[in-house]
């Protein structure tokens, strides 16, 4: 996935920080305020809640000792001191590109957290994409309007392709006095993210532009899951069986399923793992050859005489 550009820091012994650029990169002298979490009485009695700014979580979990210390990102998490206070905060949310399980979630949570954590009082949607930073008309989001729209499919927001004029889109946020975008978005939208932050930042204006990735792909480093993977690899599982009933019905049959996943391999590992009917599976980023002795065709010459069927899962890229 494409991030908005890098930062990078460069330490003793090797280390690296690949940092994502911040407010205070271009405005000089900005001013902190107090967390509001620290008064939330559901928060304020949890012990070192808030991360500190020297937190880094390493790219590489396992190294040897004798090996640098190589590259690290900043830990996510709420911090004790924020560059807007509650009351001047006014927010808005907008999906772009394709759909993906979990949409809907992810509006709703952000909507509650800036309401009930950090008493933000201020949320409005851009409706259908970037195409919708072009209206002046924006509905309000409030926690009422978002309670039961995580039972819904698709996104509440609309989304869309296209659309991008950077320009045309900060002047709407300039003229609507946006200081929050959240741009919930897959590879293509987080180049967009970065665009519309440089115009930002050519302009100083104080305006965080948040990019939260969309991918069913699992592909981002360091995060656990991406919101719609678990979803993907459920959905695949059906394809799976599917294929494992049409192949034990023919003498020497393969069922061959291919899962999308780009460059990544995750969707195809997982649903392999999680079915029991699976005899191979090709991933990009574990190498393989078909001719030969120990290449695939072997193999599945091996399985077929064993067992009488097999079923392949392919990656994308593979």
């Amino acid at each position: 996935m494409h991030s908005l550009n890098k930062k990078i820091v460069m330490g003793d012994d090797g280390y690296v920080l690949e940092d994502v650029p911040h407010l205070f990169d271009y405005i000089p002298n900005l001013p902190t305020y107090p967390n509001s979490l620290q008064d939330n009485p559901s928060y304020s009695v949890v012990n070192q809640y808030f991360v500190d700014e020297d937190d880094t979580v390493p790219q590489n979990i396992v190294v040897r000792k004798n090996t640098p210390r190589g590259i690290h990102f900043h830990r996510a998490g709420p911090c004790q001191k924020v560059y807007f206070k509650p009351e001047d905060v006014n927010a808005c949310i907008v999906t772009c590109g394709g759909l993906c399980p979990g949409l809907n979630t992810v509006i709703k949570e952000i909507v509650c957290s800036l309401y009930h954590m950090y008493g933000v009082s201020r949320v409005v949607e851009i409706d259908g994409g970037y195409r919708g930073f072009y209206s002046k008309n924006t509905i309000p989001l409030t926690p009422k309007v978002v309670n039961d729209i995580h039972k819904r499919s698709g996104t509440i927001l609309g989304t869309s392709r296209g659309g991008h004029v950077t320009k045309k889109i900060v002047d709407s946020i300039q003229h609507q006095g946006i200081n929050q975008v959240y741009i919930i978005e897959g590879d293509g939208t987080q180049r967009g993210a970065a665009v519309i932050y440089e115009e930002i930042k050519r302009r100083g204006l104080n305006v965080a532009v948040v990019g939260i990735p969309k991918t069913i792909d699992n592909d981002i480093p360091v995060i656990d899951k991406s919101f719609g993977f678990d979803s993907a690899v459920e959905e695949a599982q059906h394809a799976i069986n599917a294929a494992h009933v049409e192949a034990t019905n023919f003498e020497n049959g393969i069922g061959v399923v291919k899962l999308m996943g780009w460059d990544s391999g995750f969707i195809a590992m997982y649903a392999s793992l999680a079915s029991r009917d699976v005899d191979c599976c090709l991933i990009p980023k574990s190498h393989f050859y078909l001719e030969g002795r120990g290449g695939v065709f072997e193999y599945i010459q091996h399985r077929l005489k064993e067992n009488g069927h097999m079923v392949i899962v392919i990656a994308e890229d593979a």
